[in-house]
């Protein structure tokens, strides 16, 4: 067998010991006759079997002058130190070792009968260029350095991984060219500085075999598993993706395996609530808390005992359990810490405080589940990875605390990504403003854009106040009939004339409720509840035995937080929270193909319905791409996605509590106006006297009559389109017609006009009923409103 089989590379390898016999050909001369003496002795092993000098790539020549070579390697591999050094003679880029130490034979022969060995960290691609490169320094005297650390990764006999540095010693090689061989020039150098990864360049300067190599390295060893092991602890934790990643606590387990020297370690991770004082589960990177036992949240002090605690959180210092089953005996169980080791099976541990200037943060925690393999001398090891880990943490909270920030924005405020430009800009001003006087604090710039067009559209719950007092007036009624069976339930010598006043109490209270409900009916009943039915309930149930299943009844219907009965509110209140629910989430769905067709700003809102404001213009998109089309574009899609959303309404109707309608509507403003953000509202509004005409009408206009008549413009299963100009009117016909060729509106087109609102004359209004569209398999069917309910209905 050729040990170039199988190998590409620049370089024929040819096993020789020419440039170590001429070592021992300068010692032969030595004035030292011992020296001189055992050199002419190597001398004549290579004169003797001039193979050796010559080079060979025939392995089975290293079986058949093993001795030999064994005496020319006797000095390199001295007998005194095999059992200690760990040191092989090898060819480069290759698995073949010819000559080893003592203690790397047991290294190998204790990793077991399967294990390979293999250099970790060289791709097959790099070996090539390596290769090259260092051909270009011992040929052409270019100073390449790419030296970089190899390794080889062996696990010892408890299979726990170790690390060994490799480091080469090349005194003894040489390389000779090849008629194979092209002269590599200093254009070819310069070309390939800046190719490192362009293997085939490489090739084609260097061709394969054109290079002889002569010699052999010596490879000195060394047990690096602990700073290895420090720097897979750094390198995972630098990384954001891979500390996120569901693997990462399962590859931490395998490297405080090597670092303590332990197999079968589990490593944990609890986070330090300061504001709750307690423990939390860490999500997402496959993490257990074995402190807390995998809850999601636990009391510090319901945690640790008061020694661990102080340790921990007063002290900030680690400490460690060699014997839990031992602490529990003599604790009697009663450390909260070690109770929930022993329960889970886990037999020593070492809890390590993450903890920076400002305190603990988290907790480390590594646990075996075999007795005194983790102890308090063995955690010292942790001092040398800690920094990474508080490191890693803090960068984590940082993130985390940037990421509620974002959460924050979206949900909470009324920053559109839009125009989060406009307010980075004005922060970044501010920034520099205050470094710049640190004495005097500036002020925050004016957000505001200008000729910006707004587009206003709601879906409105028709008649939601209606149906919210009929479901309280139900609600009351149902409690006050509790009421009344009760005090029937009264036995007559139990009786008294109190018991009448109060039974008259509740037929005063449901003729209110069918006749004359008013705005403090509602309070004046709860009321009656809370101070004069309950207190004598509680009195029937403790003092008397009478009406007790009527009583049971009562107080199961009641809400315990509100005091009263809770149902039918509760089902108009989750109607108006499901549809606020799914059109809100068909809208924002429904945004992000519009913000790509051209960006907007855009807000909505929740009430008794979904209500949003759309504002498009040059001075929001920053750049002087704006034009007219894309304001049509964004009027067209709008009216688009409101029949949408109430097409998708009614045809998840059954899915509600209760049977609501809605009314949808769109606000058409013609001249574009200018927004600012409110600093104090946290939002943005119009700018100026002129344009709050704009906001008057907005607030005002579903509620708008239609001119000479007691009919309210939005109506349920029609579109109502408010205008004021002419123009307006031309553009959305142009539209209502469009879609009804789509089948989404009816024929019915009216144009009508409303009445005036305070300060607002000249509305207009085009009203469209909607054709609801119905996926039925293959087939889409077409309702009109009144078809649908029938639908519904049936």
């Amino acid at each position: 067998m050729d040990i170039n089989d199988h190998i590409e590379s620049p370089l024929k390898l040819k096993i020789s010991f020419n440039k170590l016999l001429e070592q021992y050909e300068s010692l032969s001369k030595s004035d030292d006759v011992f020296v001189a003496t055992k050199a002419k002795q190597v001398l004549k092993i290579g004169t003797d079997f001039p193979e050796l000098k010559n080079g060979f790539s025939d392995v089975s020549i290293l079986k058949k002058r093993e001795k030999e070579i064994s005496a020319i390697l006797h000095d390199t591999f001295s007998p005194l130190l095999t059992k200690n050094e760990i040191k092989t003679a090898s060819v480069p880029f290759h698995n073949l070792i010819f000559n080893a130490s003592e203690r790397f034979k047991n290294i190998i022969k204790t990793a077991g009968d399967h294990f390979r060995l293999e250099i970790k960290n060289m791709p097959q691609d790099d070996m090539y260029i390596i290769a090259c490169t260092i051909i270009l320094n011992f040929c052409y005297g270019y100073n390449l350095n790419l030296r970089r650390p190899f390794y080889y990764e062996i696990p010892n006999a408890q299979g726990v991984l170790h690390y060994y540095k490799i480091l080469y010693n090349a005194d003894f090689c040489e390389i000779i060219p090849t008629d194979k061989a092209k002269k590599i020039t200093k254009e070819d150098y310069e070309e390939l500085l800046d190719n490192f990864d362009n293997v085939s360049l490489w090739k084609e300067k260097f061709p394969q075999n054109s290079y002889t190599f002569k010699g052999f390295v010596i490879s000195n060893i060394f047990d690096v598993t602990d700073d290895q092991s420090i720097s897979n602890i750094k390198s995972s934790l630098i990384v954001d993706d891979t500390c996120m990643d569901e693997n990462f606590s399962e590859s931490f387990h395998d490297i405080f395996s090597s670092l303590l020297g332990i197999q079968d370690l589990k490593v944990g991770f609890s986070i330090f609530n300061k504001e709750e004082n307690a423990f939390e589960r860490v999500y997402g990177i496959g993490a257990n808390s074995f402190l807390i036992n995998n809850e999601d949240t636990k009391k510090c002090a319901d945690s640790l005992c008061k020694w661990s605690y102080n340790r921990l959180l007063k002290e900030n210092k680690n400490f460690s359990v060699s014997d839990v089953d031992k602490i529990y005996e003599l604790s009697k169980g009663k450390a909260p810490h070690i109770a929930t080791l022993h329960q889970q099976g886990i037999k020593s541990a070492i809890f390590a405080p993450i903890a920076n200037d400002s305190g603990l943060m988290g907790i480390l925690e590594i646990i075996s589940y075999k007795p005194q393999v983790l102890n308090s001398i063995n955690a010292n090891k942790l001092v040398d990875v800690m920094p990474f880990i508080v490191s890693a943490v803090e960068r984590s909270n940082n993130e985390e605390e940037n990421l509620i920030e974002a959460i924050i924005q979206q949900e909470c405020t009324s920053i559109h990504p839009s125009v989060s430009w406009k307010f980075k800009q004005a922060a970044r001003k501010f920034l520099i403003e205050s470094q710049r006087n640190k004495e005097n604090k500036p002020a925050f710039s004016k957000i505001a854009f200008e000729n910006v067009y707004p587009l206003f559209g709601q879906i409105d719950v028709k008649g939601s106040s209606n149906a919210r007092n009929q479901a309280t007036k139900k609600d009351l009624a149902l409690q006050l009939s509790l009421v009344d069976k009760v005090l029937n339930n009264i036995p007559q010598d139990e009786k008294l004339p109190i018991y009448e006043q109060l039974k008259f109490q509740i037929e005063v209270f449901n003729s209110e409720i069918k006749n004359d409900f008013k705005v403090d009916t509602e309070h004046q009943i709860t009321t009656f509840f809370k101070h004069e039915v309950e207190p004598l309930f509680i009195f029937f149930s403790d003092k008397k035995n009478f009406a007790k299943a009527a009583i049971e009844d009562y107080f199961s219907k009641v809400d315990n937080n509100l005091g009263v009965i809770y149902y039918y509110r509760k089902n108009y209140d989750e109607t108006i929270a499901l549809i606020n629910k799914n059109m809100s989430a068909l809208l924002d769905e429904k945004q992000v193909r519009a913000q790509a067709m051209y960006p907007h700003f855009f807000e909505r809102f929740k009430t008794d319905g979904v209500e949003h404001n759309m504002y498009i213009g040059e001075s929001i998109t920053k750049e002087e791409s704006f034009n007219a089309i894309y304001l049509y574009n964004l009027r067209l899609w709008q009216l688009q996605v409101m029949y949408e959303m109430e097409n998708y309404f009614y045809q998840n109707q059954h899915e509600y509590p209760i049977g609501l309608d809605v009314a949808s509507m769109i606000l058409v403003f013609n001249q574009p106006l200018s927004i600012r953000f409110r600093m104090d509202e946290k939002q943005f509004d119009v700018d100026g006297t002129y344009n709050a005409r704009y906001e008057v009408v907005k607030k005002r206009v579903d509620k708008a009559f239609i001119k000479g008549t007691e009919e309210r413009v939005t109506q349920k299963g029609k579109m109502s389109i408010i205008y004021s100009q002419k123009e307006d009117e031309v553009e959305y016909l142009k539209y209502v017609h469009f879609m009804q060729s789509k089948n989404m509106f009816d024929d019915d087109v009216e144009i009508l006009e409303l009445q005036d609102l305070q300060g607002v004359t000249g509305l207009k209004a085009i009203r469209v009923s909607m054709i609801y569209q119905k996926n039925e398999g293959d087939q889409k069917t077409f309702y009109t409103y009144d078809d649908l309910m029938k639908e519904i209905k049936a």
